[in-house]
């Protein structure tokens, strides 16, 4: 139980260390001079309101607390009956903790089952939420929310030794894959190929050619999560037969090839449609502290907003601002439209031109504002 709260802490350090000195909210990703006088930004905000759903791990409060503090987004947590006095005591903690700077109603705690089926339909209220857990919990809540929902329903995470492999590399990294945390997402479920697991103490379950030329029980659904020391196992030709079996049976999670032929890898990088894929690496790597994201508040298999570990930039959005000084459209009659992008230099020239249209004007302006 040390081990896990010291862990707790050191992510929450995390997060700071990597955020402090950075600007969060309102950090301007881009700056385009429009035109004269007219000046486009796009600047970082939070989302809103999120709603969080999770299943037991008491850990999961903590990172998701952290990182909405962080972003100054709202937050509302569900977590398991199974640790419900654990998320209580986390939850005072963390309100206690934050009172002075922005107040204890920024993170609310649902300990009632009863009240999800209401925070679904707050789709005017809630403007994200992140289920983790099952399966089963996972597509529940994408069914009965209009609510945007960011997340993944499955961590049918594939491995695939290629024949130009370093065999004694391609071993390690598939039972680090496996073996590590067999539990989690981002944990091997089906492997590719290779047969050195057999003598590992692994259950392997074989494919059509795999069962019966590694003599192993076949099988039944490729779109089965263990979580546990138990893996699915085929042999495919090659390397776009193992990409065509991971578009058809994976989830979009994380997918890893081990081999020495970089053309071969570089195939695989591009060509497998998933949050995340490695190169000669394992994949309990995709994690958002591994990442160096400090904590992660889920990993989403979705290709629109966040995708993979979600952290702190995945809790934002963006907005456009324009500051002008009177300008107007009026067909575009006598507009000329510079569209340059301005760095720094060239911006502090621009709030020198206005401080001297202002002063001209008769308003003092202050040039370093």
């Amino acid at each position: 139980m040390e081990h896990w709260i010291l862990g707790y802490g050191q992510g929450l350090l995390a997060v700071r260390a990597k955020t402090c000195r950075t600007i969060i909210i309102g950090k301007i990703l881009r700056r385009t001079q429009v035109a004269e006088g007219l000046v486009l930004e796009k600047s970082t905000f939070p989302l809103g309101v999120l709603l969080i759903i999770f299943e037991s791990r008491p850990d999961a409060l903590v990172q998701i607390a952290a990182l909405s503090i962080r972003t100054a987004n709202g937050l509302l947590l569900k977590g398991g009956k199974e640790a419900t006095r654990s998320n209580t005591i986390l939850h005072k903690v963390i309100t206690e903790a934050i009172s002075s700077r922005v107040g204890k109603e920024l993170i609310g705690l649902i300990t009632s089952r009863d009240a999800i089926p209401d925070l679904l339909k707050l789709d005017e209220v809630i403007d994200l939420v992140i289920p983790r857990g099952s399966n089963k919990l996972v597509s529940q809540i994408k069914e009965s929310t209009k609510v945007p929902v960011l997340g993944h329903s499955d961590g049918i995470c594939h491995v695939f030794v290629d024949k130009d492999s370093n065999l004694e590399k391609a071993k390690q990294i598939v039972l680090d894959s496996k073996m590590d945390y067999p539990a989690a997402c981002n944990a091997m479920e089906t492997l590719l190929v290779h047969e050195a697991l057999v003598q590992s103490g692994i259950e392997l379950y074989g494919g059509a050619q795999a069962a019966e030329l590694l003599n192993i029980p076949k099988v039944t659904d490729f779109h089965h999560e263990y979580s546990a020391l138990a893996c699915s196992v085929e042999i495919v030709r090659d390397v776009h037969a193992a990409i065509d079996h991971i578009h058809q049976y994976g989830s979009a999670h994380t997918d890893s090839i081990v081999t020495e032929n970089d053309a071969t890898a570089e195939l695989f990088l591009s060509q497998v449609d998933s949050a995340a894929v490695f190169h000669n690496a394992s994949t309990r790597f995709s994690d958002g502290a591994r990442f160096g994201l400090g904590a992660e508040v889920g990993i989403s298999t979705s290709r629109i907003h966040a995708r993979g570990p979600v952290g702190v930039e995945g809790l934002l959005t963006t907005k456009w601002l324009l500051r002008g000084n009177g300008q107007v459209v009026d067909g575009d009659k006598g507009v000329i439209y510079q569209l340059k992008e301005l760095r720094r230099e060239d911006i502090a020239n621009i709030k020198k031109q206005l401080t001297h249209k202002s002063n001209v004007n008769g308003v003092v302006c202050n040039a370093h504002a």
